[in-house]
């Protein structure tokens, strides 16, 4: 029995030695069943494996690969973006499916046969190239998603649909088109690439009561009223106003550009801008005149005031009452009373005249720093209360000191202003920090006490120390200006002295020919002026008689020369001593 079985064994291995030398094949073919990207490479030597395989692949590298994300194609070709595959590494790769000794290749080769086998070949792709593709298709294909909207067209409510939104899938695009391009077996059908999608946030149901909303607004006339006004709003004026869902939004609102206009074309009728309180002067007295709050549509109030009534349904329902809101005055009565303004503190004029530019100068500078309020411990700037002295702001041509000398520039005749002003604080007795007498001496301003002012820098500065606000008023007459300083009376006595104008010096002369004058005559234009200086002491004393500032103001005024102008100088008559004798 052992004999037998042990015979048995001894035929089944022989038979198998047998069966396997029987299909072990030359080891330098490629065993059947063995497929490289598709292609069947079975029984075939390495070197024609390979050769078959780099032709396939050369003969499709030229050839593009329909891509298509929906309705749009994007064709590609393998040699666009560098996909090479290692035809050599699939190759080796295939020889090995079953290898080894005979008998043992011969087994495996029956099971490589039987179930076949598929080698992959690596592939490699210019990077660069690639994800260029990828940003031009997908910036070609993606898309956000749209909310479901309505639109107005006159009185009737049409409806947008939503839609999905749409986004290129890159990382898996990008293997899905290197593998596509490197395949040897291709289909004639275009590649689909693969999106993410984005549902949007408002569908078409969502909106079905905004639809029936808008109908009900737009159904008939919205009465406004503010206080004892009444306005009506059509439905035609209503439609512009109303703001449809967007955006996200899925509610009915009052909004936009065109409710904007309207509103603020509604504010122009009905608000009332708000009054200050006022100081009138009387002489010497004050009076403050109460100030009068502004009204103002309540914009964003009415707005929801408008829609609530336009969606009701009831004609006696549709009224809107429009909210108003108080604005207060920048300076109220109860202010003004506080700041002390009751009496005058000093006063000051001076005469002007001049040309007509000059004159509307002096006119439109005294409107500048009218009213102006001084606070406590503030210090008034000629300059920055009247600022640049420019055309745009009216200012004419007039004659002007500019570097010494007489001539004519934008603005003349503001410096009778500032040197009014200048005199008025002096009077006042309050702290003066800035004063600059002018280059030329000018007689018709108080002597040793004119300020000229040249914005910016050259500036005319006084500070009000009394402890309460102060008023500056002027009043410009038809050849005098005056300035007055009113504010809580401190009883402070100015006493000054002067010194006399002093000349320095003689006047220079200079001529300029005129041929139009006879030879000898001289005419003056300007006698000129020498050097001059002059002084003024202001001494201020409090109401209890102690010195408070004692100040000191020089003031140089350089020369100017004497201008005449002269004929020419006659000509020489010839001597008889000196006349030609005729030949003799």
């Amino acid at each position: 029995m052992r004999r037998r079985v042990l015979l048995l064994a001894v035929t089944v291995v022989a038979c198998g030695v047998v069966l396997g030398f029987a299909f072990s094949g030359s080891p330098t073919t490629i065993a059947d069943g063995v497929r490289i990207d598709g292609t069947d490479v079975g029984g075939l030597r390495v070197s024609a494996a390979r050769s078959l395989l780099e032709h396939r692949a050369a003969a499709l590298a030229n050839k593009p690969v329909v891509f298509a994300v929906g309705a749009r194609h994007f064709r590609i070709r393998p040699v666009e973006l560098g996909v090479q595959s290692d035809w050599a590494a699939a190759v080796d790769s295939a020889q090995r499916q079953g290898s080894g000794f005979a008998p043992i290749r011969g087994f495996r080769r029956i099971g490589v046969d039987v179930f076949g086998a598929d080698v992959t070949p690596s592939t490699s792709v210019l990077t660069g190239a690639l994800q260029y593709e990828l940003g031009r298709i997908a910036s070609a294909v993606n898309r956000p998603p749209t909310d479901a909207s309505l639109a107005l067209k006159g009185a009737r409510v049409v409806v947008v649909p939503a839609k999905i939104g749409v986004t290129l899938d890159r990382a898996a695009a990008s293997t899905l088109i290197v593998h596509e391009l490197a395949a040897l077996d291709r289909s004639p059908e275009p590649v689909p690439l693969p999106v993410r999608t984005t549902q949007p946030h408002v569908r078409l149901a969502t909106l079905q009561s905004v639809r029936r909303q808008v109908s009900t607004a737009l159904s008939a006339p919205v009465r406004l009223d503010v206080g004892k006004t009444r306005f009506v709003l059509t439905p035609a004026k209503l439609a512009p106003l109303l703001q449809l869902p967007a955006g996200g939004r899925a509610s009915l609102q009052i909004g936009g550009p065109a409710a904007d206009r309207w509103l603020q074309q509604l504010g122009a009728t009905v608000d009332k801008p708000p009054r200050d309180a006022a100081f009138a002067v009387d002489g010497s007295s004050v009076r403050i005149v109460p100030d009068r709050p502004g009204v103002s549509i309540d914009a964003v109030g009415a707005a929801r005031a408008v829609l609530a009534a336009a969606l009701k349904r009831r004609p006696t329902f549709r009224v809107a009452q429009l909210p108003v809101q108080t604005v207060a005055a920048g300076l109220t009565t109860a202010k003004a009373r506080t700041m002390g303004v009751t009496g005058l503190v000093s006063t000051y004029t001076t005469d002007y005249g001049g040309v007509p530019n000059r004159i509307h100068n002096v006119q439109l500078v005294a409107r500048l720093v009218n009213d102006k309020l001084i606070a406590p411990g503030a210090e008034f700037s000629f300059n920055k209360t009247t600022g640049e002295r420019s055309a745009a702001k009216g200012f004419l041509v007039a004659p002007v000191i500019v570097n010494g000398e007489l001539t004519t520039g934008l603005g003349g005749g503001v410096c009778q202003v500032s040197t009014t002003v200048f005199n008025a604080a002096f009077e006042a007795g309050v702290k003066i920090t800035a004063r600059t007498n002018h280059a030329l001496y000018i007689s018709h301003y108080p002597l040793g006490r004119d300020a000229t002012v040249d914005y910016p820098d050259v500036d005319l500065r006084f500070v009000n120390d009394t402890g309460h606000w102060m008023l500056l008023r002027t009043f410009v007459g038809a050849s005098s200006l005056t300035v007055s300083l009113y504010g809580t009376p401190t009883g402070r006595k100015v006493v000054s002295t002067t010194t006399p104008l002093v000349a320095h010096g003689k006047i220079k002369v200079k001529k300029t020919i005129d041929r139009s004058l006879k030879p000898g005559e001289v005419i003056v234009d300007d006698p000129g002026e020498p050097v001059l200086t002059t002084s003024v002491t202001r001494d201020v004393y409090t109401k209890s008689g102690k010195l408070l500032y004692h100040d000191v103001w020089d003031s140089y005024y350089r020369a100017s020369p004497e201008l005449e102008r002269v004929g020419p100088k006659p000509k020489k008559t010839p001597s008889a001593s000196s006349a030609t004798q005729p030949p003799g």
